[in-house]
């Protein structure tokens, strides 16, 4: 049997996870800045150890803390072992605030209308 890597690339690991779908988006997601390992922006190639937390921003932001080393893409529940999901839960819809629509032909917001808009998300 094959000795387990002491480091696998975080795009690697990422894909693996299924945290991305293909391991060029996990490669493209790292080179944009979109992976933290341990709070620092990752490069495609940055080796991930167990314990290391990954930060991956999917459509949302995905907290893990790595617990198995994966080189190929596996089954959901081996994948699901091999990570300590940390995510936040999404709150409930209604606790959602509710998406800004501007009348069209209105063009761009301005600064003032931005601000209003920053102020009814909560932000």
């Amino acid at each position: 049997m094959a000795e387990q890597p002491s480091t696998v690339r975080v795009d690697v690991w990422t894909w693996s996870v299924r945290l991305y779908k293909t391991r060029s988006a996990a490669t493209e997601a790292a080179k944009a800045g979109h992976i933290r390992v341990n709070g620092d922006r990752a490069k495609p190639a940055q080796p991930v150890r167990i314990g290391d937390e990954v930060r991956a921003f999917t459509d949302r932001e995905h907290i893990v803390i790595v617990k198995q080393l994966l080189t190929k893409r596996v089954g959901a529940a081996i994948a699901q072992a091999a990570i300590e999901d940390r995510t936040p839960v999404l709150p409930p819809k209604e606790e959602r605030a509710a998406p800004v629509i501007r009348e069209r032909g209105l063009g761009r917001p301005t600064k003032r209308d931005r601000r209003a808009i920053e102020r009814l998300r909560g932000r």
